[in-house]
């Protein structure tokens, strides 16, 4: 069973979200990927607090694949300064977590 992972971001509208998540199940560094519906985002942005629509996004990946998964968000994301953390999963179904390794592993051959 591969060592997964949770990578959590946010991004300003659902059409960025979900171009964010093709692409990365293009690229095979996820899984899955749960866009979810809009939320308010409050936080501190340069000595200001801000609020702002955000559509939060979880992907399923491997571990292993973190770098290259941040790379991409980093790449494709729109702000200057990504939301992007990254949570282990200590359990889990094991069909579902090798499901996860399999959709992130490309097969030679």
């Amino acid at each position: 069973m591969p060592e997964a992972l949770v990578v959590l971001t946010t991004l300003p509208d659902r059409a960025a979200a979900l171009q964010l998540a093709e692409e990365l199940l293009a690229r095979r560094l996820a899984a899955c990927v749960n866009v979810l519906a809009e939320c308010t985002s409050v936080y501190r942005w340069e000595g200001k607090v801000e609020n702002a629509t955000e559509v939060p996004v979880l992907i399923k990946t491997r571990a292993a694949l973190y770098p290259e998964v941040e790379a991409a968000i980093s790449e494709l994301h729109p702000y200057e300064l990504p939301e992007i953390i990254a949570v282990p999963v200590g359990c889990g179904l094991a069909d579902y977590l090798d499901w996860v390794g399999a959709e992130t592993t490309i097969s030679i051959g």
